[in-house]
C-alpha cells in the first residue's frame, strides 16, 4: 500500500482510493437513508435492514453502536455517515464527540470548541508526543 503525506496525521481518516471499496457497502447502506421511506424501514428493524447490505459483520456492530470513528476506520464517508446522526435526530456534536480521541460528550466536546478546539501541538504528526 503507497504510503500518502496525509497517513501521518493522527485521526485521520481519508476516503481514497485505498479505502473506497472496503466501504463501498457501508457507504450504500448511509446513502439509503436519504429516502424517507429507507430511514422508515431502518427504524423499524435496523437488524432486518442491515442485512440488505453487504456489510462486515465490524460494519455492523459499528452501525448499532453508533461508533462513528470505527465506522470511517472501516472505510465510511464521513459526509454519509452524517446521515445516520441526522436519523437519530442528533446534533452534529454527538458524531464529533464520539470521533473524537479520547471519546467526548456532546456537552465536552462543545466546550473544547468554545474553548478555541484541540491544540495543533500533538495533533499534527504520528510522530508528535502528545504533551502533558
Amino acid at each position: 500500500m503507497t504510503a500518502r503525506d496525509y497517513d501521518d496525521v493522527p485521526g485521520t481518516y481519508v476516503l481514497d482510493s485505498r479505502t473506497y471499496r472496503k466501504g463501498y457497502h457501508l457507504n450504500m447502506f448511509l446513502m439509503s437513508l436519504n429516502k424517507a421511506e429507507h430511514r422508515a424501514e431502518f427504524a423499524a428493524d435496523e437488524e432486518g435492514y442491515l442485512l440488505r447490505y453487504d456489510l462486515s459483520e465490524a460494519q455492523r456492530e459499528a452501525v448499532k453502536d453508533r461508533q462513528y470513528l470505527e465506522m470511517l476506520k472501516l472505510g465510511a464517508n464521513v459526509y454519509y455517515a452524517f446521515k445516520l446522526v441526522s436519523h437519530d435526530r442528533q446534533p452534529p456534536q454527538v458524531m464529533y464527540g464520539k470521533m473524537s480521541q479520547p471519546e467526548m460528550s456532546f456537552d465536552e466536546f462543545q466546550q473544547m470548541m468554545l474553548a478555541g478546539g484541540r491544540p495543533i501541538e500533538g495533533n499534527r504528526s504520528k510522530q508528535e508526543k502528545p504533551n502533558g
